[in-house]
């Protein structure tokens, strides 16, 4: 039987209703983001994909104008989930705030110089002008110091000027020379990098000469430990998902090219790379390595840095099912 083209277009309208109809039947988790973090290529390539609807719910992203506003959001239930790290989350755990985490990078940067600043290690830093974005209680800045001083080179902090500011600022201090060595934000400094800046040291070499694992996870969305156990599971699978993707397919990055604001090919190529190696290689966290983490955080940041947990509290991550 031939069908009219009335027959056929009223066979794919039915089936156009019913998927929207299906999608529109999903749960939406609401995810704040700030609106020009480099999560949002990860969730771009969710929805690009549509590895929520593949994994039971709705992706709603809410742009976020900083940390702070995500803090606030996510306590206020006017969010289901944030992106922070594992420090953020485990001293909202050791304050009675059902909280967990799922992976989501392991992406760090380290101390870029350029390249005719005359700086060639850490002890060239004294007295010498070092832009901290994050502020004094950095992780990866708390990690150099304490660095710096295992390896007997220098007192960052003591013997060196320090200037905080936002990511961009301190970058582009960097590049114009007002300040002499910077620690960034990973994506700043794969920019740095593609510019021809010199990186001295980075923070995952740095962390693994102070006995840490360089591979754990700092950063993951932070969800309420009341969602749905499979609305965190599919969450948590629509990211290996996309990561797998961005992992293993140029053309993925070429789809979120615009969202990434590369001012080059030389930054495009900087930042996929930046992010591939960001990628976490297990979906399961070694908690003792990240306990290990944190206990010298809390030794150098103290309670302004961990608040209460001085030590990892117990459920704080999401497995995922396999």
């Amino acid at each position: 039987m031939i069908r009219t083209p009335c027959k056929i277009l009223l066979i794919l309208a039915t089936l156009l209703f019913t998927s929207v109809s299906w999608a529109s039947d999903l749960p939406t988790v609401r995810l704040g983001a700030l609106e020009y973090g480099t999560v949002n290529w990860e969730l771009d390539t969710i929805r690009n994909n549509k590895l929520d609807e593949k994994h039971g719910f709705t992706l709603e992203v809410v742009p976020m104008g900083g940390g702070s506003a995500s803090d606030i959001a996510f306590l206020g239930g006017e969010i289901d989930v944030m992106v922070s790290d594992v420090i953020w989350a485990a001293a909202q755990r050791a304050e009675g705030r059902d909280v967990k985490f799922i992976p989501y990078s392991t992406a760090v940067g380290g101390i870029m110089v350029k390249v005719d600043s005359g700086i060639s290690a850490l002890k060239d830093l004294a007295d010498k002008r070092i832009g901290i974005a994050g502020g004094p209680l950095d992780k990866s800045w708390l990690i150099l110091q304490a660095y710096a001083k295992q390896e007997g080179n220098i007192d960052l902090k003591a013997d060196a000027k320090q200037e905080y500011g936002a990511p961009p600022i301190m970058f582009k201090a960097a590049m114009s020379g007002d300040i002499d060595a910077v620690i960034n934000f990973w994506h700043f400094q794969a920019k740095a990098k593609a510019a021809g800046l010199n990186e001295i040291i980075s923070v995952q070499d740095a962390a693994e000469s102070l006995g840490l694992d360089p591979s754990i996870p700092l950063l993951g969305y932070i969800v309420k430990g009341d969602m749905a156990a499979e609305l965190a599971q599919g969450l948590f699978a629509a990211s290996r998902d996309a990561k797998a993707i961005l992992g293993s397919d140029d053309g993925a990055f070429d789809a979120i090219r615009k969202r990434m604001n590369a001012k080059n090919d030389a930054q495009f190529e900087a930042l996929k790379a930046g992010f591939r190696a960001g990628i976490p290689g297990s979906a399961t966290v070694d908690e003792k390595a990240v306990d290990k983490t944190l206990q010298l955080m809390a030794e150098l940041g103290g309670p302004d840095l961990v608040g209460k947990a001085t030590t990892l509290p117990k459920d704080l991550f999401i497995s995922l099912d396999q």
